[in-house]
């Protein structure tokens, strides 16, 4: 059995999570820039940290980018509450899995297991991505629980904006520097023209190594250098 059949009938093992309220406006959502990226070796993971409700900033510090294991990762769109509890079963079912197998979960079989948990109706929107055997990955996977693979995506309320610049900048094979840059700039489109999206910036790396969170020392100046003024 492949690591991807595992989870093909994995609604049993998360009837116990629960939603988010329905029907209430005032609550609080990530807004959102989130993007990733596959390149050379490996993949880029990277977000805004703005949360807002409605359109009052509830907070300026907000993590939308986590790790899932040494080799995964996952980027947040939506309502907080929700995101916060599937991140955490998403990381505990990733360890439990690795303890049993003695191996790290493929990227696709997580992107299977976080579709599987989004169709219990969770108002997210997310970006699964990370490093296997058979090199890096990146999926979005939406409210319904599909799951598409792709060479770079963006998801949130500021996505179409990041997607533009993506879509000039982009490049096969791109090296982390080159998809460093490439995140910063769009993100930094995306928080000038999407008021949702905004304040600091996140990203992280997943390469052969494991999973690194870029110091927000080496964005700032590498926001400096490419002429934007970083984020508050």
């Amino acid at each position: 059995m492949s690591n991807e059949d595992i989870f093909n009938t994995g609604a049993t093992a998360i009837r116990t999570l629960e939603r988010s309220p329905e029907g209430n406006e005032e609550i609080l959502k990530t807004g959102t820039t989130t993007i990733g990226m596959k390149i050379k070796d490996g993949v880029i993971l990277a977000s805004d940290q703005r949360a807002t409700m409605s359109n009052y900033i509830a907070h300026s510090n907000v993590q939308k980018v986590y790790p899932l294991s040494e080799n995964l990762g996952m980027t947040i769109a939506g309502v907080v509450g929700d995101a916060l509890l599937v991140v955490r079963y998403i990381q505990s079912e990733v360890a439990i899995y690795s303890m049993k197998r003695g191996s790290p979960m493929s990227v696709k079989a997580a992107a299977v297991l976080v579709g599987n948990v989004m169709r219990n109706g969770f108002y997210l929107g997310l970006i699964v991505g990370g490093y296997d055997t058979t090199g890096g990955h990146i999926f979005s996977v939406d409210a319904a629980g599909g799951y598409i693979e792709d060479d770079f995506t963006a998801i949130g309320s500021g996505s179409t904006i990041a997607m533009g610049s993506l879509e000039g900048s982009y490049k096969k094979n791109m090296t982390k520097k080159e998809a460093i840059d490439a995140a910063i700039t769009a993100l930094n489109s995306s928080r000038r023209r999407d008021s949702a999206s905004g304040d600091g910036m996140l990203i992280s790396y997943i390469g052969p190594k494991g999973y690194e969170e870029i110091p927000q020392d080496q964005i700032k100046a590498r926001c400096g250098e490419l002429g934007f003024n970083y984020p508050n």
